[in-house]
């Protein structure tokens, strides 16, 4: 249940997003929606108490700045379970759209087992739904032989196409090699 604070018989809700209801609302008369959305008119708090408690809802505060304020009849708990309801699908969606993109530096000259594994975990992170970076750093005399570190991105790549498309192709910038994979979209 919301707390609400009294300053001099006007009550204030503590949370921006509760609403005032039933004895909390401290306005002369207000403007009355129906539970259907019906304008009901213009009835005295005394009144539109009555009226509330007769339909079994409760009397919610819409709009106190409004002249007079508009107080619509609901069933305020199922409003505030529909919200929260809302506001929870809302951030699952937004969670969904942002995928992460994580990144595996691989060597020209990498290890089989250690190839495997880097294959394994990144396999796990493009099942889940982000998006991989693989990155082939060279050093030295390596620098003379680029095509290593292409072989090795494209091996990665052709491993992962099951589950996985190249969205960026291996592009050398520098140093650093780098292509993007991108889990493949169900259809």
């Amino acid at each position: 249940m919301p707390t609400f604070l009294n300053y001099g018989g006007v009550s204030i809700a503590k949370n921006k997003n509760d609403l005032l209801i039933n004895e909390q609302i401290k306005a002369r008369e207000v403007l009355i929606i129906g539970p259907n959305g019906e304008q009901v008119g213009i009835k005295s708090i005394n009144d539109a108490r009555t009226l509330a408690q007769y339909a079994s809802l409760d009397l919610v505060l819409i709009s106190p700045n409004a002249n007079p304020p508009v107080c619509k009849l609901m069933d305020y708990n199922k409003y505030r379970y529909e919200k929260q309801k809302k506001a929870k699908e809302a951030l699952k969606r937004q969670k969904a759209n942002a995928s992460e993109l994580k990144e595996f530096r691989l060597s020209p000259v990498i290890d089989i087992g250690d190839f495997e594994t880097k294959l394994k975990n990144a396999t796990k992170y493009l099942t889940k739904g982000d998006r991989v970076k693989i990155t082939v750093r060279f050093k030295g005399r390596q620098m003379a032989h680029t095509e290593l570190g292409k072989e090795v991105i494209e091996r990665f790549a052709d491993r992962t196409k099951d589950i996985a498309e190249l969205e960026q192709a291996p592009k050398l910038d520098g140093r650093v090699m780098s292509a993007l994979l991108v889990p493949k979209k169900d259809k």
